[in-house]
């Protein structure tokens, strides 16, 4: 076999992608002969020594020596290359992580950005990064820039790699001043002070509480959970809740009432063999049936592949008679939507107050959205979609809201609800109003928060917030409707969508939508008044990545760790105001 593309120069890892050539090329920065540094103390030198940005930034420039730039643009989006724009690096994460993603470049490869090696049935190997795909053809760019376009009809295999593109080692080639003052200059990018200019919805700086809520855990160290994405209450059984775990596919039955006694974890379904695991795939979310109580029906939503296409699903399963276990009925397919990638695939199914099931979608990548699958009505891609579960239409086990936006639009998907959405990652209806609210996970600069209404466009990939991304698929005719809350890097990397609190009337946080950022574990409260945000302030940190929120029937709000433990929010003595 025939290796077309050269796998010897880039990683991609948390981001961030280091171009390099051979340890020996960096005669002039070598440390002397000795027994070589660990990783550790490489590390350690970066983190209690003064770095020279100016320095770290030819290093980064010379084509000839770490020739960073033929992975990446530090422009803002502006020059494409193989690797993410690394322009707000230094918003994204601290130096200990830039110094952990240099180090170890397979221990976290950024989603979107792993490699994906294509077999053909001439037995020709093409591996490089994905930077579009359609029906008929996939197009591959290597750390060389040139662009390899195989036709699916020609694809043997295709399959990612878990090792990332760049080598082991490249600290060996450098001093550890020199290694510390390259940290230096990446942690030196962030936005630019003119894009992060305070405006409504988005502002420069977000305050603090004077006195921040509480996180009590709910389930105990010995029953903590690996990964979990999403938390609820049985319905009308006040002290059973279930975990789905994102990675393995099972999901948990929770039983504690709520004073530390008689905690008890079992499994509830192993669905294991439904899911397709790893990255951004997997088991995505959860929701019962409006009359769980008298179906036992809930529905999952899940990525499996099946004759070698990964595919986003929706499938319903029933529930044993007591509501502690799955029934072992095997899977009712519901929506099987193809995926153009492994990444976005969607953030979350729910019953909104009409009974009809809604479904988040995202794009399905490439990064960027190069086919505009956001902004087309041909496609379920980049959407909210809604459906009626409970009945049939046209040959599909659902059927279509009669006041669907686009149900009689011709060319148009009928399930689409709202469309122009990157990666929706979690929403959530207002018990008392029946606001929809969506958590839009950014690609380069910024992450958004949503109020979803009938029929509208939310903007990406024309835009990415409030400021404008891309004139490939924008049109001066159309009406792009702006988030109510939107953040730069410098708050976090990627927002998790939560819940209006509606529990304790008293409470000053009564009527708040509450949200958080997974990466940087801030979770914020937001008052808004005719979809503008008036109000923002950060409510606590999370000790953990927060993966999901959830509420009970009493309305308490909790927050999924995704390191395993689940926690209420108690907002007892905490303040909003000044």
């Amino acid at each position: 076999m025939k290796r077309i593309c050269r796998r010897a120069t880039a990683a991609i890892v948390s981001g961030l992608s280091i171009c390099s050539f051979s340890p020996s090329s960096f005669a002039a920065d070598a440390a002397p002969a000795r027994p070589p540094m660990t990783k550790q103390q490489y590390r350690g030198f970066a983190l209690s020594h003064a770095g020279n940005a100016d320095r770290g930034r030819a290093l980064f420039e010379d084509v000839h020596r770490l020739a960073c730039t033929r992975c990446h643009a530090t422009d803002g989006g502006k020059t494409s290359r193989v690797g993410p724009d690394l322009s707000t690096i230094g918003d994204k994460f601290a130096r200990p992580d830039l110094a952990d993603a240099v180090l170890s470049p397979s221990a976290q490869i950024a989603i979107g950005y792993s490699t994906t090696i294509v077999t053909t049935t001439d037995g020709d190997v093409v591996d490089g990064i994905v930077k579009d795909a359609t029906d008929e053809q996939i197009t591959l760019v290597g750390t060389d820039a040139q662009p390899r376009v195989i036709r699916t009809a020609d694809i043997a295999e295709r399959r990612v790699s878990t090792t990332s593109m760049m080598p082991e080692g490249l600290q060996n080639g450098l001093s550890p001043q020199a290694f510390t003052d390259l940290i230096e200059y990446l942690a030196t990018l962030r936005l630019p002070q003119s894009l992060a200019a305070a405006r409504q919805g988005m502002p420069s700086s977000i305050r603090h509480t004077a006195v921040p809520v509480s996180l009590v855990p709910v389930n105990s160290p010995e029953h903590r959970f690996n990964h979990p994405d999403w938390f609820g209450q049985i319905p009308g059984e006040p002290h059973s809740f279930l975990v789905c775990e994102h990675e393995t596919g099972l999901i948990w039955l929770l039983e504690n009432a709520g004073d530390g006694a008689n905690e008890t974890k079992t499994l509830f379904a192993d669905l294991s063999a439904e899911i397709r695991r790893g990255g951004a795939t997997g088991l995505l979310g959860f929701a019962f049936h409006p009359k769980f109580r008298e179906n036992r029906r809930y529905f999952i939503q899940h990525e499996r592949i099946v004759d070698g296409h990964l595919s986003a699903y929706v499938s319903e399963r029933i529930a044993s008679p007591d509501f502690k276990k799955d029934s072992a009925t095997p899977s009712r397919t519901i929506l099987r939507l193809a995926c153009t990638t492994d990444v976005h695939a969607g953030g979350g199914i729910g019953f909104g107050p009409d009974g009809y099931l809604y479904v988040a979608m995202g794009d399905t990548g490439p990064q960027g959205d190069p086919q505009g699958h956001g902004q087309s009505l041909s496609l379920p891609l980049g959407k909210m979609l809604r459906i009626d579960v409970d009945h049939e239409e046209g040959g599909n086990p659902y059927a279509i809201p009669s006041d669907n936006p686009f149900r009689r639009t011709p060319g148009a998907r009928p399930e689409i609800f709202a469309y122009g959405f990157r990666e929706p990652w979690r929403f959530s209806f207002d018990p008392v109003t029946g606001d929809l609210w969506v958590g839009d996970v950014g690609q380069d600069r910024i992450e958004e928060v949503d109020l979803v209404r009938r029929g509208e466009n939310y903007g990406w990939n024309a835009y990415e917030g409030f400021e404008p991304y891309s004139t490939k698929y924008r049109k001066d005719t159309a009406t792009y409707t702006p988030p109510v809350f939107a953040y730069t890097r410098r708050f976090g990397n990627s927002i998790t969508g939560g819940y209006v609190y509606r529990g304790d009337k008293r409470s000053p946080f009564y009527g708040l939508y509450v949200c958080a950022d997974y990466t940087s574990r801030r979770i914020w409260a937001i008052a808004q008044e005719d979809r503008k945000a008036t109000a923002i302030r950060q409510i606590t940190t999370s000790p953990q990545g927060v993966a999901s929120f959830a509420t009970d029937e009493a309305q308490n709000l909790y927050v999924v760790g995704y390191e395993g433990t689940i926690f209420r929010i108690d907002f007892t003595g905490a303040t909003f105001g000044d």
